[in-house]
């Protein structure tokens, strides 16, 4: 994956945590509801909002942490001085 995914996966786990953990701790959702005649959905706010924190997390830490297109190629560093039947058996291993 390459750098600018990897940041927009984090940027995007970054604000929805920052929305969900905002709702969940003050009443913004509570009195938005409210406002909209919508009460009654305040009782299964924690059946969304603690999986949707969930969600957003795992998407920061696959962002920072995620596979790598870099690290598939690096056992082939060695073989960059020897022959070049190295070479093709490294490029029959990587594609």
């Amino acid at each position: 994956m390459d750098q600018n995914r990897r940041k927009r996966w984090v940027w995007a786990g970054e604000i929805g945590a920052a929305v969900v953990a905002l709702c969940c701790v003050t009443p913004v959702l509570v009195v938005l509801l409210g406002a909209l005649g919508l009460v009654a959905l305040t009782g299964y706010l924690d059946y969304v909002l603690l999986p949707a924190l969930v969600v957003f997390l795992a998407m920061i830490v696959y962002g920072l942490f995620g596979p790598r297109a870099s690290i598939g190629h690096q056992c082939c560093a060695a073989d960059s001085k020897t022959t070049s039947a190295a070479d093709t058996t490294c490029e029959a291993k990587h594609g």
